[in-house]
């Protein structure tokens, strides 16, 4: 017996941003989720809300922007995700059966966060045996279907690797160096191609797991009625990228397969921009439920079943805590982006796994220089965000409507950083989690 409402998989990794074939890394060995891009919707602007692991994952999670869940730093430096509605919550109620596959890093207690069933969250996140413990969950409710044992719900499963996070996996063989995609805000030398060369490996080895899930999707027939999600959960761990708001930080893959029974909008690419806040709305929308009022994120049901696209002219980004204090701010349009940086740093904080890595070794020392308190990049012209507009004075009146907006939505959000430092909880409560940077 078919479940009435669609199940659903959320299929996410670490640290991989957009770095993928089909977002254009030429020689990124990806072709299982090259190919859930070719027969789903890819979203080609999609965008987290903050350029770090845990904040950026507890939005995906309630669709609230980190200030406002209470996420602002990472779990193992002493954050925690208040226990609150989050969308495996949200899909209890609705019938669903929910489990959590692998990786988590938004609370210290897993209980919290509303799955009914927890696996495989003891192997470290590695995509082998977590992909085992999928695939023979996944038999299991293919069976209730088949069979007619048991009560006939719809299920959701996130089921997340840890490979493509810093350290790479010397367990896995490295690409050649002359191959690999270096993206342009790097630079291409050596040692950029040699670390890139041990990220493809990791890339390598989750893309293979993920086939293999996908592949039991096929063999037991519930890719008929599956929505598959595939996403990260902010940008690659290179310089410029992970722990900064300039577009190679916030910028995600963002997929979604619909079944193969699906019958809205034909499938190809989402030009439209699209934030990991929508996921809980849409998800809700295409379960038969409703989103709760209040949330940041936009459903893009109606768009996915031939509708308009979603009303939306600009996304808001923010950093509060990694392994440093850094809080920052931004709002970026289709066209311009906006940072507000709240106190004195460097361009760039790399974070601790980033600074240790071999790219960094060639990055030069640009990134030390000091930042400045505010920011405008005109992405159409200068889409590696090199040129600070800020001071430009025929861009003045931009700036000030956009750091209007940007306080706007800080103080209708009540964002701490407005009334001054953001309290460090490491102090008083570490994490349980390794720790991870």
């Amino acid at each position: 017996m078919r479940p009435t409402q669609p199940n659903v998989l959320l299929l996410h990794w670490h640290d991989v941003g957009k770095h993928l074939g089909c977002y254009g890394a030429t020689g990124a060995p990806s072709p299982h989720v090259d190919a859930l891009a070719r027969d789903g919707f890819r979203f080609d602007n999609a965008f987290c809300t903050a350029p770090q692991c845990s904040p950026a994952r507890g939005s995906l999670l309630t669709s609230l922007y980190p200030h406002r869940n209470g996420l602002m730093g990472l779990v193992n430096r002493g954050w925690t995700l208040p226990q609150q509605p989050t969308l495996p919550t949200h899909l209890g109620a609705l019938g669903y059966r929910t489990a959590l596959i692998g990786v988590q890093h938004e609370s210290r207690d897993a209980a919290t966060l509303g799955y009914s069933e927890r696996l495989a969250t003891d192997v470290g996140g590695s995509c082998g045996p977590v992909a085992e413990a999928a695939r023979g969950w996944l038999h299991e409710r293919a069976a209730e279907q088949r069979t007619g044992d048991g009560p006939h719900r719809p299920f959701y499963a996130s089921i997340g690797f840890f490979e493509t996070h810093r350290p790479y996996s010397d367990r896995y063989q490295p690409a050649d160096p002359a191959g690999v995609h270096v993206p342009p805000h790097l630079p291409d030398n050596d040692f950029t191609r040699q670390d890139l060369a041990a990220f493809y490996g990791s890339i390598r080895a989750a893309d293979h797991a993920l086939g293999a899930i996908l592949a039991t999707l096929e063999e037991t027939g519930l890719a008929e009625d599956t929505w598959v999600l595939f996403t990260s959960d902010h940008g690659i761990a290179f310089p410029g990228a992970k722990g900064s708001l300039y577009d190679p930080g916030i910028e995600v893959a963002l997929i979604a397969r619909p079944p193969h029974r699906w019958q809205g909008r034909d499938r190809g690419a989402v030009p439209h921009l699209a934030s990991h806040l929508d996921l809980l709305p849409t998800v809700l929308d295409l379960a038969g439920g409703t989103a709760p009022p209040g949330l940041d994120g936009l459903s893009l049901a109606d768009y996915l079943r031939g509708g308009p696209p979603p009303r939306r002219d600009r996304l808001y980004a923010e950093k509060t805590f990694h392994d440093h204090y850094d809080p920052t701010r931004a709002v970026r349009t289709e066209r311009y982006k906006y940072i507000r940086s709240f106190e004195e740093r460097p361009r760039l904080m790399i974070p601790g796994d980033v600074l240790a890595a071999e790219t960094t070794r060639g990055f030069g020392s640009d990134h030390w220089r000091h930042r400045a308190t505010e920011e405008l990049y005109d992405l159409s012209a200068d889409p590696l965000e090199r040129d600070n507009l800020a001071e430009d004075p025929d861009l003045a009146s931009l700036v000030a409507e956009l750091a209007a907006d940007l306080r706007h939505w800080q103080e209708n959000t009540h964002d701490p950083v407005l009334t001054g430092a953001v309290p460090d909880p490491l102090a008083t409560a570490r994490g349980n989690f390794e720790e991870e940077v």
